[in-house]
């Protein structure tokens, strides 16, 4: 088992610009295996500690260059990604359980693109001004970096989303400590090792690794991080609110979501199929903009379930390193359970399983037989108080069920603590805009699915979260504002 030990990735914390060992590791797992892969820091206070040293020392000196050298060292970043675009795209599918494909054409694409469009973003910023002639004042408004922000992001898309926080934060001059899920570190530790090359100062962004309990509540807990930027659970969520609170501490708070699709008995079901396909099941319903609840108008209702549950057979479910694999593995064993229990418990409840968990066979290749994965699974006439359709369930699982009236689907769509994304097929144009008023959704798409542009507020309403992201929203997030009055 020595030589087993040797093969194993260790990674190490990123402080200060230099790499460093730490004194205990976790188990990472390859979820396409079951075997661990990978040894990922075990930090606590200690190592936070050095991280908000090196980024407070840093802040000086980032903070005062100009929008354009900062911008100039996000656009290398970005190109020394892409450069390794393959690279990256390996390690997230194999690190995270996602195919090869969608880590290929979307999570390391988007991580490069949100450099991209914060180095571009940061130089069209404007500040408010306005005149007293009265009194003979003028007023105007200024925005500076905050300090230290410390950024906690997810599993689900771990590069994608840590660079989401990177990018506007240090664009906007702030210096970062960073807390990649200790289940997914390996893209960001390879992000630390190109941040010389672009330029990036030695403590400008430091990545400490390890588990929520203990590094996320370290960066949480400590006096010199005035910003924390969460993406995850609105069970975690909770105990960073109530931890932060002793230091009056700006959240941003991205969290879960049990997304509604509508579909009206006027919608183009060969666009709303597919799309609704992806919406479902799209990095093994591992998103938290997933579609797990779809409303479908009586009259069309068992034609829609027909189709979309012959389309959802047709899905692969494979080795996520071969590129005709439309499902990879779910993140861990325990994860698997979990969403496997709600198909369970929709079963006990009285609700059918259509196909997936349960009902069809699933055929892996050798080498994955220990891999944590799942059939696209679709479930019907489940009620609106089960648990299936109350809490987020985050893996290849969606319920259908019928509606009649658009007052009933709108009264039934807010039925849930949260209100991240919706989606509603209708050709009707007045209609579609009439339920997107209604819904208590931060984000509606209307006949499309993930179509975002990145200027654009980003976030929910209710138990998905406190705040936006975005062009705009992140600028203002990442920057205090102060306004200044000269009399004349």
């Amino acid at each position: 088992t020595m030589a087993h030990s040797e093969a194993l990735l260790v990674l190490e914390n990123f402080i200060a610009g230099k790499f460093v060992p730490c004194s205990s590791y976790i188990d990472s797992y390859n979820p396409s295996t079951g075997d661990v892969y990978c040894r990922v820091p075990d930090s606590g206070k200690e190592e936070v500690e050095a991280a908000v040293k090196a980024a407070k020392a840093a802040f000086p000196i980032w903070s005062s260059k100009s929008p354009l050298e900062r911008s100039e060292i996000l656009n290398k970043l970005a190109d020394l990604i892409e450069h390794d675009l393959e690279a990256f795209a390996q390690a997230e599918s194999k690190d995270q359980g996602k195919t090869i494909t969608f880590a290929r054409t979307v999570d390391i694409p988007r991580a490069v693109y949100n450099f991209r469009f914060f180095a571009s973003s940061i130089l069209h910023h404007t500040t408010e001004c306005t005149e007293m002639t009265s009194v003979g004042c003028v007023h105007y408004t200024s925005r500076a970096p905050v300090g230290v922000a410390g950024l906690i992001s997810p599993w689900n898309l771990p590069l994608y989303l840590l660079t989401w926080k990177i990018a506007p934060a240090i664009a906007c001059g702030n210096t970062v400590v960073a807390k990649p899920s200790e289940m997914t570190s390996v893209t960001a530790w390879m992000m630390c090792k190109l941040l010389e090359k672009a330029g990036v100062p030695h403590g400008v962004v430091n990545v400490v690794f390890g588990t929520g309990a203990k590094a996320g509540e370290a960066l949480v807990c400590h006096p010199d991080v005035p910003l924390i930027s969460f993406t995850g659970s609105t069970l975690t969520a909770q105990r960073i609110t109530e931890k932060s609170a002793p230091h009056c501490k700006r959240l941003s708070l991205e969290l879960g979501g049990k997304n509604p699709a509508i579909v009206f008995d006027d919608a183009d079901l060969s666009q709303c199929i597919p799309t609704t396909l992806r919406s479902s099941f799209a990095n093994q319903g591992e998103i938290c903009l997933c579609t797990s609840r779809i409303f479908v108008q009586r009259g069309i209702y068992s034609e829609f379930l027909k189709r979309f549950v012959a389309e959802a057979k047709k899905w692969k479910v494979g080795n996520p390193s071969d590129p005709t694999v439309d499902v990879g593995a779910l993140i861990s064993k325990e994860h698997l359970e979990k969403v496997r229990s709600y198909v369970k418990k929709a079963q006990a409840e009285g609700a059918r399983v259509l196909c997936g968990e349960g009902v069809d066979s699933l055929a892996l290749p050798t080498g994955n037989q220990k891999g944590y994965f799942m059939l696209p699974t679709v479930i019907a006439e489940v009620k609106d108080e089960s648990c299936c359709m109350q809490e987020e369930i985050f893996g290849p699982v969606t319920c259908v069920v019928a509606f009649d009236t658009e007052d009933e689907v709108i009264g039934r769509a807010n039925g849930v603590k949260y209100g991240l994304a919706a989606t509603v097929w209708s050709s009707n144009v007045g209609r579609v805009h009439r339920v997107a008023r209604r819904l208590q959704s931060g984000l509606v798409w209307t006949n499309c699915w993930l179509i975002r542009d990145l200027n654009l507020p980003f976030g929910g309403m209710k138990a998905s979260g406190i705040g936006r992201e975005g062009a705009k929203d992140s600028y203002e997030f990442f920057t205090e504002v102060k306004t200044i009055t000269i009399k004349h």
